[in-house]
């Protein structure tokens, strides 16, 4: 099934703790229905010190969210909006509901 949301996308959460705020889209993980989302869902995680890391301490690092709370932003009205899928001359294209411009 295609997937209503890309790599390097501008989508919005629309439910869970971070519901109206806005991201890029850094990965999608389509075997676990999982986006990760540039400043989302960020959690502190206590790390001890290796050789990568030798003081140790809290770092902060994104965790993916459903991708069924996210919807695309679109392109001309900076809004959220479902996606339907058009085939044009052999290529499926992604296009807004609203008001049918591509994403």
């Amino acid at each position: 099934m295609a997937m209503h949301v890309k790599k390097d996308d501008n989508v919005m959460v629309i439910a869970g703790n971070d519901k109206g705020s806005t991201g890029k889209v850094l990965s999608v993980d389509p075997k676990k229905n999982m986006v990760l989302i540039q400043g989302i869902n960020v959690v502190k995680r206590h790390v001890r010190p290796t050789r990568q890391n030798p003081s140790g301490g809290v770092l902060e690092k994104e965790l993916p969210v459903h991708i069924s709370n996210v919807l695309p932003l679109n392109p001309k009205t900076n809004k959220p909006t479902r996606v339907k899928f058009v085939t044009d001359g052999g290529k499926k294209k992604r296009v807004s509901v609203q008001d049918g411009s591509a994403i």
